[in-house]
């Protein structure tokens, strides 16, 4: 899979992809990821890429030329599954949404930034547009990052434990069922006997219905989808 993100601020981008399961599956060339800055394709005075929206308002926008000119570039080298743009008001990022990204072979992720970008982008340029919750960030990148950890995890070969991804929290639209290690007691705490009973099919009848409950519990909405 290969990843190419758009942004003003790359630098902000880069630490996540530099150590922990990110690195691991860059090491392996599972993953390609590549940062390109805005300013780059922009040919506006000190490397300008945003300016006053039209009808007034407070906030800058990003101009649709400098994102244009990146995203035709990319496009002229390889066809793209993707062109997503990061923004509040896009569809809220869930498990289905990674599973099916992760199965993409290229993907655009544009971050916004300002006040956003020209609708022009948003209608002419852009494929997809996701949000990783209902609050606003400074920028795209974090979310950027946020967006490509929940697709990366789940490429074959990067978790240690390929199977640990298919038993994740909301993989059946279910919270996962509660886990435990080491010590068997802690301070008169002790895990229930049926994961020590070494009898596999009722230690998943019992996972199973404990993840029923703490999703009737703390996510009632996911099982009445």
């Amino acid at each position: 899979m290969r990843i190419d993100i758009i942004t003003v601020l790359p630098e902000l981008l880069k630490s996540p992809f530099e150590a922990s399961i990110l690195k691991r599956a860059i090491d392996k060339g599972l993953v390609e990821i590549y940062f390109h800055n805005l300013r780059d394709y922009t040919d506006k005075t000190y490397n300008q890429v945003d300016d006053y929206q039209f009808g007034g308002g407070a906030g800058m926008v990003l101009m649709i030329e400098p994102i244009d000119k990146c995203i035709g570039a990319l496009k002229e080298k390889r066809h793209y599954d993707e062109i997503i743009y990061m923004t509040p008001d896009g569809e809220t990022l869930n498990q289905r949404t990674s599973n099916r990204l992760s199965l993409l072979k290229n993907i655009i992720i544009l971050c916004g930034h300002y006040k956003g970008v020209d609708q022009r982008v948003r209608d002419t340029l852009i494929t997809r547009e996701i949000s990783i919750g209902d609050y606003v960030l400074s920028g795209g990148e974090l979310g950027a990052a946020v967006l490509c950890d929940s697709i990366i995890r789940l490429l074959p070969g990067v978790l240690n434990d390929e199977t640990s991804a298919l038993t994740d929290t909301f993989q059946d639209d279910l919270l996962a069922p509660p886990v435990y290690t080491r010590p068997r007691e802690y301070k008169g705490l002790n895990v229930p006997d049926i994961l020590l009973s070494g009898n596999f099919p009722e230690i998943e009848k019992w996972r199973e219905e404990e993840a029923i409950k703490r999703t009737k519990k703390r996510r009632p909405d996911l099982l009445e989808d």
